[in-house]
């Protein structure tokens, strides 16, 4: 086999197993589409060409569920989790990598071994914490655990290694403080970091399930990702409202990433402008 064909054939494993991938991860959305379009009975089939039920779908799940109040509920904790964890995960990922001190390093690293915890073993201390508190069936019972987030700050910490130090001594010589520094030199400098940051934590947030599940008792404080798993979980469940629904949870995800994507790429590989 002379280099023209083993060429030739590697192109050809390599579009294959690409193609095969894409694939992969194409067809739960497209399989979620047809059936939306489809009945219950028509998706336990396994029927997978286009069906005539997505308008009943969509007047059925309209008329279950109150739309407007659990998406209000999803992007109300999706919004405030996701500023309150970049500003928390930003400042504290700039004072570990700017800030120099003898147990610096032993106390990221402590921060980092909390990743290890299974958050099931934290389900119990957390509740008890938030029922002491009061905020149990509230939203910043859902909110409050997510600030601290190890793996933001850990992000934040290395790219803020890509930081110019020449900026932060030129502010210093110009007489601004360091929260000056911080806020109107690093934020602007770092804005890809932000929003690569933004995606992650909206999306998240916005996916959460099982803590929601946990600390949120009434029909009138559940988010979307909750309502969902109830109609999915009901005696009869009506797999074709199943799929508007999921579909319907899906494009605040989707319309923040597409919008964002050439950020959120910059940020990923560490650009600085």
């Amino acid at each position: 086999m002379n280099n023209g064909t083993t060429r030739i054939v590697g192109t050809i494993v390599t579009y294959g197993f690409v193609g095969l991938m894409a694939f992969l991860s194409i067809f739960p959305f497209v399989w979620m589409l047809l059936g939306a379009t489809n009945s219950s009975i028509d998706i336990i089939k396994g029927r997978m060409m286009p069906g005539s039920a997505l308008a009943t779908n969509i007047a059925t799940f309209f008329t279950q569920v109150n739309a407007p109040l659990v998406f209000w509920n999803s992007a109300k904790i999706a919004i405030l989790a996701t500023v309150l964890t970049l500003a928390v995960s930003s400042l504290a990922g700039y004072g570990f990598e700017m800030f120099r001190s003898r147990h610096r390093d032993r106390i990221y690293s402590a921060l980092l071994l909390t990743m290890m915890i299974p958050f099931a073993a934290l389900m119990i201390p957390l509740f008890i914490m938030m029922g002491k508190a009061g905020l149990i069936n509230t939203h910043l019972a859902v909110v409050l655990p997510t600030i601290g987030s190890a793996f933001v700050v850990f992000y934040f910490r290395q790219t803020t290694k890509a930081f110019p130090s020449e900026l932060r001594d030129a502010a210093k010589v110009d007489g601004l403080k360091e929260w000056q520094i911080f806020l109107f030199i690093y934020v602007p400098v770092m804005r890809s970091t932000y929003a690569a940051a933004f995606i992650i934590v909206f999306m998240t947030a916005w996916n959460n399930y099982l803590w929601p599940l946990i600390v949120l008792q009434s029909n009138e404080q559940k988010t979307i990702t909750l309502v969902i798993s109830s109609l999915a979980s009901a005696y009869y469940p009506d797999y074709g409202v199943v799929m508007v629904g999921t579909i319907l949870a899906t494009l605040p995800t989707l319309a923040v990433f597409f919008f964002m994507q050439r950020q959120f790429v910059q940020g990923m590989l560490g650009s600085v402008k």
